[in-house]
């Protein structure tokens, strides 16, 4: 249902590529349920520990050690896709993440070897989804026209993002957070089917190599790559945090619904941000969106501490998904053409950009659990911390993609 409405959408208005649209469609539909899925829990994850007694230290520590961890599964996941295609990357990261929610709703009985069950499965689905993902989307989209494939793509992804936190957020007050882990892995099993009724975009059984990769002209976009892994973090599992402790004072299952609600809002804007962005990397702009977007992320970062109402809240959410689609665009732009350039290397490339995301994010907890080691209140060490955020996104800058030159 989901592709069909894809095609009824977008096919008239992609003329150039009526033969090869299909896989554009399975893959935007295929990522429509998985972002679904995702995002009804990973906004909360943080804020579940936490609501079950464990300390923020713990919390900051805990996805610390997971997000570094994540950078020695990249290469067998990289193999893997080489193997075997990246669909088969995409469906085998799809169903590892159903027994990861199932091991997490055993924590409040099992506590600690269910959590590190759910790190396990949930890294391996996370990283071999996102880098089978990239390199699928790096080989169907047009040459031309890519701009406007990530704006629809991120139209779609987007708008399932906003909608999805308040669905999660609503079956967790209204049932129980446990609840919203069963529905996503629901979600889970079915986002990989629409993908399979055209064959691999690549050639199989290749030959991961490092030999003689072009590490001249993908350095600085693997360095800035960092940033992007620091912003996710700080924009999803602290921010929950944030909002609960510091914002609202509340940590009972209202603060899913509560979260759910205020990361919802932003529907509109996100639509209407994806739908222009996409024009404008295509009219040869997108260097300058990259720049003005990841100063605009900078700033947001910088606003959080200051938040102290719901209007706030509100501002920094609208501002967030804006500046957050803008440079996100770009910068996949830029990284879709390196991978271009790069050829013979385009699986071994996304292989070190899963890395040098999942080292961002692992620097990102592990400067929380510096500040709060250090700063005995907690909620200014959150603060503290977006001060930090803000300053470090902006290595996103480092990257100066030779397509924006």
């Amino acid at each position: 249902m989901i592709q069909s409405l894809i095609h009824r959408l977008l096919k008239r208005r992609h003329f150039w590529r009526y033969a090869s649209f299909d896989e554009v469609a399975e893959l935007y539909a295929s990522r429509v349920m998985r972002i679904l899925a995702q995002q009804m829990i990973g906004l909360f994850v943080a804020l579940y520990l936490y609501q079950r007694g464990y300390s923020l230290e713990f919390i900051a520590a805990f996805f610390a050690i997971m997000f570094a961890a994540r950078m020695f599964i990249a290469y067998p996941a990289a193999r893997f896709v080489a193997k075997f295609g990246p669909k088969h990357g995409i469906l085998a990261g799809n169903l590892l993440y159903i027994p990861a929610l199932i091991f997490f709703t055993f924590v409040p009985d099992y506590g600690i070897p269910a959590l590190i069950a759910f790190a396990i499965f949930q890294s391996i689905s996370m990283v071999t989804y996102d880098l089978a993902y990239m390199v699928d989307f790096s080989k169907v989209k047009h040459v031309d026209h890519a701009g406007k494939e990530i704006g629809y793509m991120q139209i779609f992804e987007r708008l399932t993002a906003s909608l999805s936190p308040f669905i999660g957020g609503a079956i967790a007050y209204l049932i129980a957070p446990e609840a919203t882990m069963w529905f996503s892995a629901v979600f889970f099993a079915i986002a990989a089917v629409p993908l399979f009724k055209t064959r691999e975009p690549v050639r199989l059984h290749q030959h991961l190599t490092f030999r003689h990769f072009p590490l001249r002209q993908t350095w600085r976009t693997i360095v800035a790559e960092t940033a992007v892994g620091f912003d996710n973090f700080s924009s999803l599992g602290v921010w929950a945090l944030f909002l609960a402790i510091v914002v609202f004072s509340v940590t009972t299952n209202e603060a899913y619904f509560i979260i759910g609600f205020f990361a919802s809002i932003t529907v509109l804007t996100s639509f209407i941000a994806a739908y222009w962005f996409g024009r404008i990397i295509d009219w040869r702009h997108g260097g300058d969106l990259l720049k003005v977007a990841s100063v605009g992320n900078a700033m947001t970062h910088l606003f959080r501490p200051f938040i102290t109402t719901p209007a706030g809240v509100v501002a920094a959410n609208v501002s967030n998904d804006v500046v957050t689609t803008g440079y996100g665009m770009a910068f996949m732009r830029g990284l879709f053409d390196t991978a271009d350039r790069a050829e013979g290397f385009r699986i071994a490339y996304m292989c070190c950009i899963s890395m040098a995301l999942n080292f961002g994010a692992a620097l990102a907890a592990a400067t929380l659990l510096g500040l709060l080691i250090l700063i005995p209140d907690s909620a200014g060490a959150l603060r503290l911390f977006y001060v930090a955020a803000g300053s470090y996104v902006l290595l996103a800058l480092f990257a100066r993609f030779r397509l924006y030159k």
